[in-house]
C-alpha cells in the first residue's frame, strides 16, 4: 500500500520517532538498573571480605586466648592489673619503715598498752603512706591490699588471716621522699611513737621489695554488671526522674489552681459588705 497523504506520511514519522525515543529509554533505564544491580553486589562483595577477615581475626585471637597466648598490648595491660590487684611481687625505690614495741618501763598510774604497738598504730601508717602516694604496700611479709584487715587478736596482729607479732616492718614503693616525710610531719606518727618510747625507724632504699598476695579471694554475694543491665538502670532512673518532674509540676499546678480560687472566693461577711456598698 502506498501512502500519498502527506499529512499521513509525516504522523507515521512523528509516531516512528516517538516509538524509538520510547524503546531507547527503556533500554537506557534496563542498562542503568543493572549498572546499579552490579555496584550493589561488587560492594556486597567486597564488605562480606571484610566481614570474613574479621571473623577470621576475631577466631585467631579467641584461639589465642584459650591457648594463653595474648597480644603484647594485651599482656602489658593484664600485668599491670595483676600488680594493682597485688598479684605479682613489685620492686622499685620506697622506704622501710620499722616499728617495735617500747622498752620503757610504763610509770606508776600509766596504761601499760601506751607503749606497745596496736592495730590502730599500723592502720595510721599505712594510710599515711597511701596517702603519700605508695603504690605497694606489705607488713611483715604480707601484701595489703583493699580487702587486707590489721586488726588485734589478743597479743598479735590478724593481717590477711595471718598472726603477725611485733616488730613490724612496713614495706613501701613509691617516692622514698614523699614517703619518709609523711611520717615525719610534725606531731605525725614517727613523732608520736618517739613519745612513747616505741621503736620508728625509716630508711629510704632504691629496691624495695613487695610480695604478692597469699591470701583467698571470694566473691560470694557481689557479681559482675554487664552493660545491658547498666542501660537498663539508666533508663529506669531517668523514667523515675521525669516521673518525679512531671507529679511534681502537676502539684504546683493543682497548688496554684487552689490559691488562685481561694482569691476569688470572698468570705461571706465581705461580700455581704460588698452588696451593701453597691446599694
Amino acid at each position: 500500500m502506498t501512502v500519498n497523504n502527506k499529512h499521513t506520511r509525516i504522523l507515521i514519522f512523528l509516531v516512528c520517532i516517538i516509538l524509538g525515543f520510547m524503546i531507547t529509554m527503556q533500554l537506557k533505564s534496563h542498562n542503568q538498573h543493572q549498572t546499579i544491580a552490579a555496584q550493589r553486589a561488587e560492594e556486597l562483595t567486597v564488605r562480606l571480605k571484610e566481614v570474613q577477615a574479621d571473623r577470621d581475626k576475631l577466631a585467631k585471637e579467641l584461639d589465642e586466648y584459650r591457648a594463653g597466648r595474648i597480644s603484647g598490648a594485651a599482656q602489658k595491660e593484664m600485668d599491670e592489673l595483676k600488680a594493682r590487684a597485688g598479684e605479682t611481687e613489685l620492686e622499685g625505690k620506697g622506704i622501710i619503715f620499722t616499728l617495735d614495741d617500747s622498752k620503757q618501763a610504763a610509770k606508776a598510774g600509766e596504761n601499760k598498752n601506751l607503749y606497745i604497738i596496736h592495730d590502730e598504730d599500723l592502720l595510721r601508717v599505712v594510710n599515711e603512706l597511701r596517702s603519700a602516694g605508695a603504690e605497694a604496700i606489705s607488713l611483715n611479709g604480707q601484701r595489703l591490699i583493699g580487702s587486707s584487715e590489721i586488726r588485734c587478736v589478743g597479743p598479735t596482729v590478724l593481717v590477711n588471716e595471718r598472726r603477725l607479732a611485733a616488730p613490724f616492718v612496713i614495706s613501701a614503693i613509691g617516692n622514698p621522699q614523699t614517703l619518709e616525710s609523711s611520717l615525719k610531719l610534725r606531731g605525725g606518727v614517727i613523732e608520736n611513737f618517739k613519745f612513747w618510747g616505741i621503736k620508728a625507724d625509716v630508711v629510704q632504699s632504691d629496691q624495695v621489695r613487695v610480695p604478692a598476695f597469699k591470701g583467698n579471694r571470694t566473691f560470694e554475694f557481689a557479681k559482675m554488671v554487664n552493660e545491658d543491665e547498666k542501660k537498663e538502670e539508666k533508663k529506669e532512673a531517668v523514667q523515675t526522674a521525669e516521673n518525679k518532674k512531671e507529679t511534681a509540676g502537676n502539684t504546683k499546678t493543682a497548688d496554684n489552681k487552689a490559691v488562685a480560687d481561694a482569691g476569688r472566693e470572698k468570705p461571706a461577711d465581705q461580700q455581704k459588705n460588698a452588696g451593701g456598698s453597691a446599694k
